[in-house]
């Protein structure tokens, strides 16, 4: 009782499953270079709020002492 299928519909499914598997790869591919560049960004605003807090802070001190000078 076993159905033999014919190769027409063999190659629509290997088709159908391939394109299937493309896509989704894909779509992964694009959400790990979004998710990527995200953290990318988010390191380079925390090093230049970092750098910008070292450089307000350091003004800062330079400007006690030059007023604990006069």
């Amino acid at each position: 009782m076993v159905r033999e299928k014919s190769p027409g519909l063999k190659i629509l499914w290997v088709w159908t499953l391939g394109t299937a598997a493309i896509l989704a790869t894909s779509v992964v591919r694009m959400r790990l270079r979004d998710m990527e560049n995200t953290v990318n960004f988010n390191s380079d605003q925390q090093q230049s709020l970092h750098h910008q807090q070292t450089s307000s802070t350091d003004s800062f001190s330079l400007d006690d002492a030059d007023k604990s000078q006069v």
